[in-house]
């Protein structure tokens, strides 16, 4: 069996400017970067401004497994049935980080015959998007650390700085580290450390923009620590927006690429799931509404975490109209969560009691009045009698329900998913509805996810989460929607409850604010920002000839 890359390197690309023109994209609106890639200009959005936009397609998936259960390949499968099937589709997706391809996960474009090329570029440093982030993230805490040696007229309390630095890498021992020893000349020492990159409040910020002028003004607002008054200090404190922002110029521009079978693909931004709300940007989403009939975007990990994230945050923020949900279901994920341990073996007994956790998903995704569709992703370990069991009892749920096997026969593979959808969109009028008003309270909104969404009997906030919500409502931060940040392995924020969890109390340790990306974390179960590697990295795997020919990339 040949592997994504080499799937990925025997196809057949067009030059990016054969793409842009499938679009009617004229030269003036993309600037190339190579043969096959692009950056599309901002002004882009301004002149399909008077164009009416597409239906909007969001596809999330059950609680996964740890390798995932193959959301991207299912959206890159999409679009090209879409586009197999006469339709003007359009993916939106995120871009990858670099720490899980050389971590667990590995590469992050989709796979077998649903892929985004070129997957090399795209996963490794593709445009500079995620540098150019970093540079800009460490800039503010290169000037913060500056402004406190040279003087500290802000009165920068070092013990209440919350900015952390960032690196795009798995890197545990990064996570808690000393800076400034040395001397006087080296600074001054005090405890700091890194985050990921995808974790940064630039990241989110960036991709919750609508334009270079609303990035400048968001990235202003953050707050990067607080003064010995406890009064909030800003980035526009440390007169560093514009600097910041220019850093950005060209990050702020999506990536146009293409899929396997040569349908258009917009990649921009990748903020984390867990931490921030794990959306490609809004920029990116409205482009591809504008130039497609069928836009068609992804949130990381499953429905409670990424789809809630895109519905209650992303959808607000930009004023976005979804129209359809798209749940990944796959038969060893099932069989995971019904408690069978060999994923590759046929265990209807498993698979049966992991239907409860399609079912909460399912249910929580029609609390937004929203379609849903299940598409089962097709791996080559399942069986027959597995696939119908999960067809059966989706038609009993009256869920409409389709194999997907995208990544064994591409955009033919997901013909049958993409009829089930247009029928739908044919039939169901637009109702999207948030799942709480942005007015209540703090605790209440994050009180109404873990209830509603994660299924909790009850909330504990921490004594230091108590006060860090009293003060944001003092300071006028109130009205702003909850990122929550718990594992992806659970409905829960318990990791080892598996399936539908019930009986539980969701136990919340840290409030965060993010006042330029516009939310407010809300931390539960001990989340990290920094993840580390694996005992056999897939860096390990991963080799060049020496034509430079890349092999192992997943």
């Amino acid at each position: 069996m040949k592997t994504d890359i080499q799937i990925a390197q025997e196809a057949k690309i067009l030059n990016i400017s054969k793409i842009a023109e499938k679009l009617n994209i004229s030269q003036d609106d993309f600037d190339i970067y190579g043969k096959y890639k692009a950056k599309l200009n901002l002004s882009l959005l301004d002149k399909l401004s008077s164009k009416k936009d597409g239906k909007l397609i969001l596809v999330t998936a059950i609680t996964p497994t740890p390798a995932g259960e193959g959301k991207s390949t299912v959206t890159v499968g999409l679009t090209q049935a879409f586009n197999r099937l006469g339709k003007s589709s359009v993916a939106a997706l995120r871009e990858p980080s670099l720490g899980p391809v050389f971590g667990m996960k590995g590469g992050a474009t989709g796979g077998g015959y649903s892929q985004v090329i070129p997957m090399e570029d795209i996963n490794l440093h593709f445009t500079g998007d995620f540098h150019a982030i970093g540079v800009a993230h460490n800039l503010v805490s290169a000037c913060l650390d500056n402004h406190i040696t040279q003087g500290n007229s802000l009165n920068i309390d070092i013990t209440k700085i919350t900015w952390k630095r960032v690196v795009d890498m798995n890197d545990r021992n990064l996570r808690n580290v000393v800076i400034g020893l040395g001397g006087k000349a080296n600074g001054y020492p005090r405890q700091d450390s890194f985050q990921i990159t995808v974790a940064s409040e630039i990241m989110a910020t960036l991709c919750l923009s609508n334009s270079l002028k609303e990035l400048k003004e968001n990235i202003g607002n953050m707050v990067f620590g607080y003064d010995y008054n406890d009064k909030p200090l800003t980035i526009k404190d440390l007169k560093i927006a514009g600097a910041v922002t220019a850093l950005l110029k060209d990050a702020i521009r999506p990536n146009l690429v293409q899929t396997l079978e040569n349908t258009p693909v917009i990649i921009h931004g990748g903020p984390f799931a867990n931490i921030a709300h794990g959306c490609n940007s809004l920029i990116a989403t409205k482009l591809a509404l504008k130039l497609s009939d069928y836009a068609i975007t992804e949130a990381g990990f499953a429905a409670d975490l990424g789809a809630e994230k895109f519905l209650d945050i992303k959808c607000r923020k930009g004023d976005l109209k979804p129209n359809c949900i798209v749940i990944v279901a796959t038969v060893r994920a099932l069989k995971h969560h019904g408690g069978a341990k060999l994923l590759n073996e046929e265990n209807l007994d498993a698979l049966q009691l992991g239907m409860a956790n399609l079912d909460k998903h399912i249910e929580n995704m029609y609390k937004f009045n929203l379609p849903v569709v299940v598409a089962i992703n097709k791996f080559a370990t399942d069986t027959d009698a597995e696939i119908q069991m999960i067809k059966s009892h989706c038609e009993k749920l009256n869920a409409p329900v389709a194999l997907c096997d995208v990544w064994a026969k591409g955009g033919e593979g997901g013909e049958e998913l993409a009829e089930i959808i247009l029928d739908k969109l044919s039939k169901n009028k637009d109702n999207y509805t948030p799942l709480y008003d942005l007015s209540l309270p703090i605790s209440e909104k994050i009180s109404t996810i873990c209830t509603e969404i994660y299924g909790a009997d009850k909330v504990n906030f921490s004594p230091n989460a108590k006060k860090t919500i009293k003060k944001l409502e003092e300071l006028g931060y109130s009205n702003l929607p909850i990122c929550m940040s718990k594992t992806q392995k659970s409905i829960s924020d318990k990791a080892n409850l598996l399936g539908r969890p019930t009986g539980f109390t969701v136990e919340i340790d840290t409030i965060k604010l993010a006042a330029g990306a516009g939310f407010i974390i809300a931390m539960a179960g001990g989340i990290i920002d920094m993840p580390g590697l694996p005992k056999i990295p897939a860096a390990e795997l991963i080799d060049i000839d020496d034509n430079g020919v890349i092999s192992g990339l997943f």
